[in-house]
C-alpha cells in the first residue's frame, strides 16, 4: 500500500481539469500539494476554490518543457511543503487531424508536453525520492489512446502510447525502491483540455489543423463534456494508488475495444508450432521466452 497522507504532492496541469480534481481529492486525502501550471489564470482559479478550505497548497507557475525551470520549481517547492513523494504528471496537450497534415511544429508541441514533460518530472523528482529512500508515488496520465488507436488522433496517440511503455518500464526499474508507479488512461472527461491551443508556444504555430477556431473548440467541448467529472476520476487514481495498482482504467465502455484488440493480437502472433526455431530459444530462455 502507498501512505498518501501527510506526503507533499506534485501535480503538473494542476490548475484545471483532472489535474485540479486531483489535486483536490488528494489535499482532501491529508496531502500537502503543489500545482503547477503554465497559465497564471488556471492557478488563480484553483487558488480561489483552495482559499476557502484549510488544505495546504501552492501554486506554481511552470513550463514542464523548461528543464532548469522545473529543477527550481522542485526546489522551491520542497523547500516549502517538504520533500516531494508523489509526483503527478498530468498536464498534456492535445490536437486533432490526419496525420498526412501534421507540421513539424503540430509534432513538436504535443511531444515536448505530453512526452518530454513527463520525462522532465521524472527525472527531476525520482532520483530525489531514491536518494531519501522513503519510497514515494510516480502516477503518469496517459489515456485510452494509448491502447487504442482512432482516426485523427495520430500525434496524441503516438505520445500517449509513449506513456505506457515509460510507466511499465519504470515500475519493472523501480520494483525494489519502495516507490510505486501508475498510469492513469481516461476516457472522455468533463475538462476544458480542447482550450490546450491557447498556451501552444509562439515558436510552434505553424499548424496543419483547426488552431484556436472558436467553432471547432466549442465542438470538442461538446464531446468531452459528458464525460466523468475530474473529481470522480481523481477518486479512482487515490484508491488506484493507495493499491499500488499500474493501470487505472475506470472506464467500462472501453472492454469490447481492448478485448477485440487483444484477440486480434493473439491470433496475429504465431505459436510455438508454426517456428521450428522456438524451441531452441525458448530453451536458452530468450527475452519474452519461456523456457521448454
Amino acid at each position: 500500500m502507498t501512505r498518501v497522507a501527510g506526503r507533499t504532492a506534485f501535480i503538473t496541469g494542476g490548475g484545471s481539469g483532472v489535474a485540479l480534481g486531483q489535486a483536490k481529492v488528494f489535499a482532501a486525502a491529508g496531502c500537502k500539494v503543489a500545482i503547477a501550471d503554465v497559465r497564471q489564470d488556471h492557478l488563480d482559479e484553483a487558488m480561489a476554490y483552495f482559499a476557502g478550505t484549510d488544505f495546504e497548497v501552492m501554486p506554481v507557475k511552470l513550463d514542464i518543457t523548461d528543464r532548469a525551470a522545473y529543477a527550481a520549481a522542485a526546489d522551491a517547492v520542497e523547500a516549502r511543503l517538504g520533500p516531494v513523494e508523489l509526483l503527478f504528471n498530468t498536464a498534456g496537450v492535445s490536437i486533432f487531424g490526419p496525420l498526412q497534415n501534421a507540421t513539424y511544429d503540430d509534432w513538436d508541441w504535443q511531444l515536448d508536453v505530453n512526452v518530454k514533460g513527463v520525462i522532465n518530472g521524472i527525472q527531476t523528482f525520482v532520483p530525489r525520492m531514491i536518494e531519501r529512500g522513503n519510497g514515494g508515488h510516480v502516477i503518469n496520465t496517459a489515456s485510452m489512446s494509448a491502447f487504442v488507436a482512432l482516426k485523427g488522433t495520430g500525434i496524441y496517440c503516438t505520445s500517449k502510447m509513449a506513456i505506457r511503455g515509460l510507466s511499465e518500464c519504470l515500475a519493472l526499474d523501480l520494483a525494489d525502491s519502495g516507490i510505486g508507479v501508475s498510469m492513469l488512461c481516461p476516457g472522455a472527461v468533463n475538462t476544458n483540455i480542447h482550450e490546450a491551443v491557447l498556451t501552444r508556444p509562439a515558436h510552434q504555430q505553424d499548424t496543419g489543423y483547426y488552431g484556436a477556431d472558436p467553432a471547432v473548440l466549442a465542438h470538442l467541448k461538446r464531446v468531452i463534456e459528458v464525460g466523468m467529472e475530474p473529481e470522480t476520476l481523481a477518486k479512482y487514481v487515490l484508491a488506484g494508488v493507495e493499491a499500488d495498482e499500474l493501470y487505472i482504467l475506470p472506464y467500462p465502455e472501453f472492454r469490447g475495444t481492448l478485448e477485440d484488440i487483444h484477440t486480434r493480437v493473439m491470433t496475429a502472433l504465431a505459436q510455438p508450432e508454426d517456428d521450428p526455431e522456438y524451441a531452441a530459444r525458448a530453451a536458452h530462455g530468450v527475452p519474452g521466452g519461456q523456457k521448454a
